[in-house]
């Protein structure tokens, strides 16, 4: 079960980025090895513990749980469009939250799959017409057809079910079929940003020229000019592992961070851009405390300082600062965005592991014990959230 929850916090972040974890593992793996531990380094913090942290979202969304519960109890589909209808044109949350209830129905899938693959001993398929994992959303396409919140959790969904397995043969037949319900989606809700996002990953995945990939970003840019999770889910286009390299998602962030208006994220932009090239050998202290390193997490800081406190994407930002502010040493940071963010372990750079609850577990204990190195107690820590 496990692994199905880790699972299901790589589907639920599926559209929102596709980057490399291996790189990254080996140093985490060196980081536990140094790792000291008190006997109960969470005792008089309030840290949620290990076994509690939640792996589907990055921070609370207690209408979107409470959907994903009734939905799991009932395997009906109206209270995800209920939910979609009331978040409206709140563009940042409803990207969020159409990531999450696709991630929920692929999750449903893969549980299923893996359980006949178990209970047979046969590999995994996709569309088998047996299947019942994630019924809600074929059934809601089937009976709301022109709901622009069904379509687009679908087309989200078919994006995640190619890129959790880019090998597949499927895996151009699925892109081709999630691009049409994106435009679907598109048409039955024309001002939305939503489906255009959801095809950056797919146009991704097809190898898009860059002139045509412009020109969906451009009808992103349109209708949400400022909103993070696009920024976000364009990013790896630009970036070195894709079609770009490490100069043009450099500057991409960089021009975004410029012209951001305040209140927006994105001048946190450029810190993911910095997580994205990172180097194979990327465990030298001077390498986090160097300018570059050091720009990208002042950028961030000053996002989060004039953003609204519950701005959706948020939590994003903050997981990724904790691991560049314990990777430097500078622990009474990270214990303050640690303070805010704990709880939920669905985001960069978690979600690349193994174990997305255990790579937070390990940073969030090596921030406690260097705190505390320096003098810091749990007398006095304000309380996690607020």
């Amino acid at each position: 079960m496990d692994a199905l929850l880790v699972l299901f916090a790589a589907l639920a972040l599926g559209g929102l980025v596709f980057l490399p974890w291996m790189r990254r593992r080996r140093a985490v793996q060196h980081t536990r090895q140094g790792l000291v531990v008190a006997s109960d380094p969470m005792a008089g913090y309030g840290f949620v513990p290990l076994e509690e942290l939640d792996v589907r979202l990055p921070g609370p969304d207690q209408e979107l749980a409470d959907a994903l519960a009734e939905m799991r109890r009932t395997h009906d589909w109206r209270p995800a469009a209920e939910l979609l209808k009331s978040t409206g044109d709140d563009w940042e949350r409803r990207w969020q939250r159409v990531q999450t209830l696709a991630g929920a129905a692929a999750f449903e899938l893969a549980a299923e799959e893996a359980s006949e693959q178990q209970r047979r001993g046969t590999a995994p398929g996709y569309g088998d017409g047996g299947r019942t994992g994630g019924i809600w959303l074929r059934t809601w396409r089937s009976e709301a057809p022109k709901d622009p919140g069904g379509a687009q959790t679908h087309a989200q969904f078919l994006a995640v079910q190619a890129l959790r397995d880019p090998g597949s043969q499927d895996f151009r037949m699925i892109l081709e079929e999630a691009r049409t319900v994106c435009r679907e989606a598109a048409l039955l809700a024309p001002g939305s940003p939503i489906p255009y996002i959801t095809e950056l990953a797919v146009a991704r995945g097809l190898h898009d020229r860059p002139a045509d990939y412009e020109e969906l970003w451009t009808k992103v840019a349109q209708r949400a000019p400022q909103h993070m999770g696009a920024h976000l889910a364009a990013l790896p286009y630009w970036s070195q592992k894709w079609h770009g390299s490490r100069e043009q998602a450099e500057s991409f962030a960089e021009r975004a961070a410029a012209a951001a208006p305040a209140g927006t994220l994105l001048p946190a932009l450029p810190l993911f851009a910095v997580y994205e090239h990172l180097p194979e050998a990327n465990m030298v202290r001077s390498l986090y405390q160097s300018a570059v390193v050091e720009r990208a997490i002042e950028g961030a800081h000053f996002a989060l300082r004039k953003a609204p406190a519950d701005h959706p994407m948020a939590p994003h930002v903050r997981h990724l600062l904790v691991w560049f502010l314990v990777r430097a040493e500078r622990y009474a940071e990270a214990m303050e965005q640690l303070r805010l963010v704990d709880g939920h372990v669905g985001a960069v750079p978690w979600s690349y592991g193994h174990s997305p609850a255990a790579e937070y577990a390990a940073y969030r204990a090596l921030a406690i014990a260097g705190w505390e190195q320096l003098g810091g107690t749990s007398a006095g820590f304000p309380p996690p959230g607020n």
